[in-house]
């Protein structure tokens, strides 16, 4: 299993971060879980932190350890994997509406319009455009929460 996982990161290929970073990420993934509530809203948050421990662990920062018991690692894995592969493939198509060769690797969250200016600006975009090729794009594309 935790070849495919580290596979699957690789493919996503989302920036690599220092150890101090990974920890916080996960302490934060590990507060919303805490918050959440309702079943979905739960099983989401979850994902989050299973998907927060492996990019720690891909990364390099073996030591990192899913912060909750065994069986709830494999519960948000099973709603990971769809959840972050949906918004990866979500910003590459997004990507080819600008240039063909563009590989945009991003995983958070598009229907946040906040953040697709920070994304745009990172990979020297035209804001305005690319919030509006975005919107485009939601409007046919399936996303887990």
């Amino acid at each position: 299993m935790n070849k495919l996982i580290k596979q699957w990161h690789t493919i996503l290929d989302t920036p690599k971060r220092d150890l101090e970073w990974h920890k916080q990420d996960v302490l934060d993934e590990l507060a919303e879980f805490k918050e959440a509530r309702g079943l979905i809203n739960r099983w989401s948050e979850l994902s989050d932190v299973v998907y927060t421990c492996t990019r720690a662990q891909w990364s390099g920062h073996e030591d990192i350890e899913f912060p909750l018991k065994k069986q709830y690692f494999y519960i948000g894995l099973f709603y990971m994997f769809p959840k972050y592969t949906l918004r990866w493939k979500f910003y590459r198509v997004l990507g080819k509406k600008f240039d063909n060769n563009l590989k945009i690797s991003e995983v958070r969250n598009p229907m946040k319009i906040e953040k697709l200016e920070k994304i745009a600006k990172k990979y020297n975009l035209d804001p305005i455009r690319f919030k509006y090729e975005a919107e485009r794009i939601m409007r046919s594309w399936v996303f887990l929460k």
